[in-house]
């Protein structure tokens, strides 16, 4: 790849990790609640007799109510992928976008309705969104932060602008009692434990999420801080499954494919979904020494979560959870954790999308809240950890300007080998520069949308007692060029020239704003304002200093580059006229800045350009880098 052209400009994109947020959430249930006692007539009675272990297990499971995609004559009302549909329909009801502006979709099941397509194909071809990249997450309940992940990555990633992520159960079906009828499984009218734990357990839903890198502006947002999501199938055979019987060692020799026929499969029992019992309690003990990594790796404060959105599968579990976190240490209050599981029911990788729907539209969300996503899965055991944070609407005041995207300054160089390695050792430094910038918390509230008045006013203040400095080391640097460089000693003191009018500029934008002028002749430079002029004078003061043609790079570079963008996105968060932002703004098209680096560009075009002075440009560019975001780091350090 060629880096260079001949009189051409040389420039490279980079674009940083976005924020991601989720903007907008849906659910759906489908048909009516049904509740305990009702259950058997969805579901069937085996060989006509009432269950004597229902009871059991929902004592155990504490569910009162759940849904069915089922009628009483155990007809499917729904497919998954219908069902998938209709909360999509209900998360983008009103969202800051529509199914056509999708561009990433990624779902999550535990078993779709066919094999083949992929579900996300399914769901994309029901729900009506247009072209757009799929992927489809098969596994049990952690498919729902595996399918959140791939969308979170996307567009932390800039792949994706508005991710659609959803999942959907449809397990009801499976435990209909006509499914057991030709099988030989059946003892005393009951199915085997492994079975009919489940069947009382489970039912069938689905939720979607809008994931975006801004806020919504109109109701809360949730944003993504990370996503966790570890395996340990290589220490646990497999716990919860279908498509196989288990041998009496626990090994799996023949699946539901290695059968001669379907319908043998099916008379064998091994298309049922089952629950290893003598592995189950396995998940909880993993999900809890997750939770403690987390801490122990910083990701995680007990004491700052406000909610533990937490996807138990069943109310016996929920005091194993509680006496372990004691046993480390960890107690989280009652108050704070939520579930839907006793209403809703275990609706599998749904049910972490329909409880965040729930407690979004509950009212008890306050902005700068945490919430602890933890989804664990006995599949063949996988934990799932989210940590997000309330962001208010209208927390950010949005801008339209692309402040993100770094792009290097353009350098017109000749085809000679030292000045094509000079602009590319610049570039990196100007990518690594701008980046480092981003991190700032001052750049970073200008990023955000944050910014007040009295903090613009600081920045404005602080970068006055540096600027001010501009025009005299560079009339130092013009006095120490000796006379075989005097076409580039003219130059400098155009420049300085230049330098002189910059300060001014900033200065009646401070007092536009409405500071006291007394403060820009009292101030003090900041401790990174004091070593970035220290440094500047020192270099200035080096007979023949052409190698401050570096630090001229990077404080162009920010005029050129930078400072437009910043002074638009403050004039637009803070409302501000032309005369308050015009020392940021007017670098960007003023004469005085094309001249900068067309007086830069002649000299890297000089014979005074050997690779030892090459070499010299690029350490002082990487000094006055490291300086520069210094003094932004330092506001009012004096």
């Amino acid at each position: 790849m060629r880096l260079f052209r001949k009189k051409q400009p040389l420039f490279f994109y980079f674009s940083p990790m976005n924020k991601v947020f989720i903007t907008s959430t849906g659910q759906y249930l489908p048909n009516t609640p049904v509740a305990n006692e009702e259950m058997e007539l969805y579901l069937g009675s085996i060989n006509n007799t009432p269950s004597r272990m229902k009871d059991i297990f929902l004592r155990k499971n504490g569910i009162k109510s759940r849904y069915y995609a089922l009628n009483t004559q155990q007809q499917t009302t729904h497919q998954a992928w219908q069902l998938a549909a209709n909360a999509i329909e209900h998360c983008l009801n009103g969202a800051p976008a529509d199914k056509q502006d999708i561009d990433f979709l990624s779902t999550a099941t535990t078993q779709s309705d066919m094999p083949i397509p992929g579900f996300a194909s399914m769901v994309q071809g029901e729900s009506g969104i247009g072209t757009c990249t799929i992927a489809s997450h098969q596994s049990v309940c952690a498919s729902s932060i595996m399918a959140i992940q791939n969308a979170f990555m996307h567009v932390k990633a800039g792949e994706a602008n508005n991710a659609l992520c959803c999942a959907a159960e449809l397990p009801s079906r499976m435990f209909k009692a006509s499914r057991f009828q030709h099988q030989h499984i059946i003892k005393d009218n009951e199915l085997p434990t492994e079975i009919d734990f489940l069947r009382w357990m489970l039912s069938d839903g689905a939720g979607a999420m809008l994931l975006q890198s801004t806020p919504s502006p109109t109701q809360l947002s949730l944003e993504i801080e990370w996503v966790d999501l570890r395996s340990y199938a290589h220490q646990f055979d497999v716990c919860m499954y279908t498509g196989t019987n288990k041998d009496a060692d626990g090994r799996i020799t023949k699946t539901w494919l290695d059968y001669a026929s379907m319908s043998e499969a099916d008379q064998d029992g091994a298309i049922n979904l089952k629950q290893d019992m003598g592995l189950v309690d396995n998940i909880i003990k993993l999900g809890i020494q997750r939770f403690f990594e987390l801490i122990d790796e910083g990701k995680v404060a007990p004491d700052a979560i406000d909610w533990l959105v937490c996807h138990y599968s069943s109310h016996h579990f929920k005091k194993q959870i509680t006496d372990l976190l004691e046993k480390g240490g960890v107690v989280i209050p009652a108050h704070k954790w939520f579930t839907n599981l006793y209403t809703t029911g275990n609706i599998g990788a749904a049910s972490i999308f329909a409880m965040l729907d729930d407690l979004l539209r509950s009212g008890q969300l306050e902005e700068g809240q945490q919430l602890l996503c933890m989804v664990p899965e006995s599949g063949r055991f996988i934990t799932g950890y989210m940590l997000l944070k309330v962001v208010a609407p209208g927390g950010k005041r949005f801008i339209t300007e692309d402040i993100a995207t770094i792009k290097a300054p353009e350098i017109r160089i000749q085809e000679k080998p030292v000045q094509e390695w000079l602009v590319r050792q610049l570039t990196g430094v100007w990518f690594d520069f701008e980046r480092s910038l981003q991190q700032v918390p001052i750049v970073k509230k200008i990023f955000n949308g944050q910014l007040k008045m009295e903090e613009y006013k600081r920045l404005l203040l602080n970068l006055r007692q540096q600027v001010i400095d501009g025009s005299q080391w560079i009339a130092r640097a013009a006095s120490n060029v000796s006379m075989p460089y005097f076409h580039v000693r003219s130059s400098f003191i155009r420049h300085s020239a230049d330098e002189h009018r910059d300060y001014q500029i900033l200065e009646k934008n401070y007092i536009n704003c409405g500071g006291d002028e007394s403060d820009l002749y009292t101030g003090e430079k900041n401790i990174g304002s004091e070593a970035l002029s220290a440094y500047m004078f020192q270099r200035a003061s080096q007979p023949d200093p052409f190698d401050l043609l570096g630090g001229m790079f990077i404080i162009e570079g920010l005029g050129n580059r930078v400072s437009g963008k910043w002074g638009r996105a403050i004039q637009q968060q803070l409302h501000l006229n032309a005369d308050q932002v015009s020392f940021f703004i007017y670098h960007e098209t003023s004469d005085s800045n094309d001249n900068h680096f067309e007086r830069f560009e002649n000299a890297i075009q000089s014979d005074l350009l050997t690779q030892e002075m090459a070499a010299r440009i690029v350490k002082t560019a990487k000094v006055v880098a490291r300086l520069y975001r210094m003094q932004l780091e330092e506001l009012d350090n004096i």
